[in-house]
This record gives structure tokens, sequence and C-alpha cells, in this order.
């Protein structure tokens, strides 16, 4: 598989474009109350920076698009594919021209732009149309939106050929015989006789946040509890390599952190002795099963998270059976990274090759 580069940006000429010259329709999305949204398939966007600004999944949208390019009020910018629905927060965008490729391209564009914006100064539609961005052009001045597209697929391909190189050495590390593990026995333990150290973080209120690049974990169930990141070192908690238990809001939410974080007080981090990753991954969805007994009307405190109670696999000692833990969760990682690879050498083949 050939995956050589030949397009380079400087091989085009670049021209300053207002977003209103280049784009033929623009205008906001929707006011959708979130207790009258019910719940659906259709991608909601609303400023967010996350999920692709993606916020929720509704059925009964106020009005219904399709392939466009969607602008937060903080300038954040994104290609929405097939069917969507916007909040008025929302600048859509469209133009005849307009595909996943030049989107994806114009969207870094118009994020050029995010600095400019803040809480003080949000990115509405007018303000969005007289932003300014370069654009590559023909020799007659035009848009070059094959450009655009050529280059996009071209960085896919190569996006694509490294995935494949990381997933198939993946598999070549964990593809050992795992096949012949024995069945084993499954005993309850109590939280405090499994975790050596149960610690819920600290509160941080928003306004305190200091801008920076740590995550900020907190009762979430979205994106591994991560709901921000900050730069805060005076009165925070941070943990590394464990997990957090959301004890509020999404209650029994369970992730694992392979990296530094600071927790806030609505979650609650957990940590074993000499555990890989593997092992915490088990003990993540072990954990998780809180999910079914707690709510927003009953929570997760810290009496009751000690005295909570765990049923894992044992070994012939009657001690947690660690070993298998991790070599159960590798089996489930090897089957995942084959299933992923089918769908990446399938999506390079037809979607960018027979493009």
């Amino acid at each position: 598989m050939n995956m050589k580069s030949n397009l380079t940006l400087d091989q085009v000429i670049w021209k300053p474009i207002k977003v209103k010259e280049l784009f033929s329709d623009i205008y906001r999305g929707k006011r959708h109350i979130e207790k009258h949204r019910e719940s659906g398939e259709i991608p909601y966007y609303s400023a967010s920076s996350f999920n692709n600004g993606v916020t929720d999944f509704i059925s009964n949208p106020l009005f219904k698009d399709r392939d466009k390019l969607v602008v937060t009020t903080f300038c954040d910018c994104y290609y929405a594919q097939g069917d969507f629905t916007a909040s008025d927060e929302m600048t859509i965008l469209d133009h005849p021209r307009l595909n996943k490729e030049s989107g994806l391209f114009l969207s870094q564009l118009i994020k050029a732009n995010k600095s400019k914006f803040a809480f003080g100064r949000k990115a509405f539609s007018e303000r969005i149309k007289e932003q300014i961005m370069l654009i590559p052009v023909t020799d007659q001045g035009g848009p070059h939106w094959n450009f655009m597209e050529q280059y996009i697929k071209q960085e896919q391909k190569e996006i694509a050929q490294k995935v494949i190189n990381y997933y198939e050495q993946k598999i070549l590390e964990t593809g050992f015989d795992l096949v012949g593990l024995e069945e084993v026995e499954w005993e309850v333990f109590p939280f405090d006789k499994v975790f050596r150290k149960i610690q819920r973080g600290r509160r941080l209120k928003k306004d305190d946040h200091i801008e920076g690049d740590v995550p900020y974990v907190s009762s979430t169930s979205l994106n591994n509890g991560v709901d921000g990141f900050i730069g805060n070192d005076y009165k925070v908690r941070k943990f590394k390599n464990n997990l957090t238990l959301a004890n509020s809001g999404s209650v029994g939410s369970c992730f694992y952190h392979e990296y530094e974080y600071i927790a806030s007080d609505h979650v609650t981090s957990l940590t074993l002795e000499n555990a890989d990753k593997y092992i915490y991954l088990f003990m993540a969805t072990i954990v998780k099963r809180l999910e079914e007994k707690y709510s927003f009307n009953r929570e997760i405190n810290d009496k009751r998270i000690r005295t909570e109670k765990l049923i894992l696999p044992v070994d012939e000692n009657g001690n947690p059976y660690w070993d298998y833990m991790s070599k159960f969760m590798q089996i489930i990682e090897a089957e995942k990274l084959e299933k992923a690879l089918e769908y990446i050498y399938s999506y390079i083949y037809i979607y960018i090759y027979m493009n």
C-alpha cells in the first residue's frame, strides 16, 4: 500500500476571504430545551468542544439538516455528516461543493479564528460571517475545492496506515495463546479489602479553574469522565494509574486513567496494589455494576463505598485472581483489534481508493 505524500500546502496559492463570501447559506440552529428532547438517533450539536460538538441524540428535532459545517459560539467548527440538528448556539454553513473532505479542510481554517472568542465575546452568526480565513485558490482565483478534497484524502490514508501499523503491532504483542484459560470460581470481597487506597477528589469551583492541560475528572459519563483540562496545582488532588468512580451525577460511572489527572469531589479514586492496565480495565467493568444500585437520589458517599462488595474471580488460595483478570482483558483487546483492522482495511479500500 503506497502512502507516499505528493500534495503539500505550499503547492497552492492562498487567498484571504470572509466566511460570508465563501458559503452560500449561513444561518443559526434552533433552541431546543433539554426536557423537551426525546431520545433517538439524530445527533444534536451545541456549544461543546467534546465529541465533535455532539451533546445528545434525539428523535424530535425542531428542524433537521444534512451534511453541513457547524460552528459553536467559541468558534469550534465541525463537519456534520448525514442527518443532524443543532441548537441556537450553532451557526450552520453550507455550499454546493461542500463534502466530507472539503468540510474537514475548511473546518480547521475557521477554527483558526478561535482565539478571538471567549465567554465575554461569543461567535454568533453575524460575527462568524465577518471572520477572515485563508483558503487555497485556483489560478483563476476561485476556491480550490479539488485540492482540499485530495489533500484530506491523502492525510486520511497516512493516518489510516499509522493506525494499521499500531494495531498490527498490538496484535503481535497480545496474540499469544490465551484461549485455554481455565474456568474460575467467584467470591465476594469488601471494597476496602480489594483497593489499597480509596480517596474522594477535592471540590474545585468552576470559577477557580485555571486554564491548563491536566484532565479534570468529574461525574460525567462521557469522555472517560474527563470534564475539561485545567492547570491548578493548589488545593487539588492529583492521581495517576487508577480508577475513578462517580459518586454523584452519573452515579456508578467508572473509568481507568493511565495518565495524571485532577479529581473533583464528585468522584472517588480507587487504587490497587501493583495492578497493570488490564486488571484495572477488568475491575472497571465490575465496579460499574454499582450503576444498577445507585441513582441521582441515592449517591455513593464515603461510608457506603467502603461497605460495598465486589464479586471477583479467585485463585486456588481464595485470593483475587489477578493474573486471570489481566489475561482475560488481553483476550478481549486482541479480538477487538482484529475487528478494528478489518474495518480499517475495508474503509481504506472502499472509501479512499474507490473515490
